[in-house]
């Protein structure tokens, strides 16, 4: 019997940084094993650049992305959705497969240094997070 891929879906207000850098580093660290999707609850109209650049340092690329609205169909048949922050807001519905997590991430602010400085910090959080997850579905 051949074994299902799990499908994961980051989902932050704007699609524009959090998600996207979740999803291209869980791409890059889980390859072909996990789907990885990505969507905004307000998508915004460009991807965040300090947010690919942070990605890109450590091989996870952004390319080809672009910030996504979450469709129902996708919502309805994922086995995980992620939302990363506090401000993205989604309500479970009957009939969905998936479970619903929030990754409160760190919010560093001008202390922290500039904005990729800042996003760096964000992103070796959400780092640890999606190796857990990989992790985590590799044994179901």
């Amino acid at each position: 019997m051949p074994q299902v891929k799990p499908t994961v879906l980051f989902v932050c207000v704007h699609n524009a940084g959090k998600s996207q850098m979740a999803a291209a580093l869980m791409r890059a660290k889980a390859g072909d094993s996990i789907n990885v999707l990505s969507g905004g609850t307000h998508p915004g109209d460009a991807l965040n650049e300090p947010a690919r650049i942070a990605a890109l340092e450590l091989g996870a690329s952004m390319d080809g992305e672009y910030p996504k609205e979450i469709s129902e169909d996708v919502f309805m048949s994922v086995d995980r959705i992620v939302i990363l922050g506090n401000e993205a807001k989604l309500t479970p519905v009957e009939g969905m497969r998936g479970t619903i997590e929030t990754w409160l991430t760190p919010e560093p602010g001008e202390e922290a240094g500039d904005k990729l400085a800042q996003t760096r910090i964000i992103r070796d959080d959400i780092v640890r997070r999606v190796n857990d997850l990989v992790r985590e579905l590799a044994t179901i």
